[in-house]
């Protein structure tokens, strides 16, 4: 398979399941998006993290392909991807799990800390930016977009408390803001 195809050169792309757009259309910013977060996921598995987190952070890394598919599809809905509540109920599952061992906020803290957590804050606020552009650039005749909308917002929770678990595990203290 060829990487590049030339369709592209004129300024348009393709949607999923056909018809195309301008590159700057609302919807592939959307898409484009995703992709970034999707990246910063990957920078973040480059770190030595706990297997068990990285199996998480692949997983979603796979469904937020799925995600993107189903925010690039075309007029005619051309996909049989969907997301169900269940994928953010998993994400609040996870949530709930990384919490018990966590320090109870009284105070907003500031994002960074060590460099692991502090890529996991820049990932959360690049899923902030994906769901915002997503609000805007996906064709709200798409039934499948509540989900979509749903998990994003769970996903960020996510990634917020799997930053702090990453300051934790490293015994980094937590800057508040005062």
């Amino acid at each position: 398979m060829k990487i590049y195809t030339r369709g592209g050169d004129q300024g348009e792309t393709g949607l999923v399941g056909g018809g195309r757009v301008r590159k700057t259309a609302p919807q592939i910013a959307a898409v484009g998006s995703l992709d970034e977060l999707n990246a910063q996921l990957g920078v973040i598995r480059s770190f030595t993290i706990r297997a068990d987190l990285d199996q998480m952070l692949q997983g979603i890394q796979s469904r937020l392909f799925d995600v993107g598919a189903i925010v690039a599809e075309g007029p005619t809905g051309a996909t049989d991807i969907e997301l169900s509540e269940q994928d953010s109920v998993a994400l609040e599952s996870l949530i709930d799990i990384l919490q018990q061992d966590l320090v109870p906020l009284k105070k907003f803290i500031l994002p960074g800390g060590n460099p692991v957590a502090a890529q996991t804050h820049l990932a959360r606020v690049v899923c902030r930016r994906a769901e915002r552009d997503v609000f805007i650039g996906a064709p709200t005749a798409n039934r499948k977009l509540p989900m979509v909308f749903k998990y994003l917002n769970r996903l960020s929770d996510f990634l917020f408390v799997l930053a702090r678990t990453f300051n934790a595990s490293h015994d980094t203290t937590e800057s508040t803001w005062h």
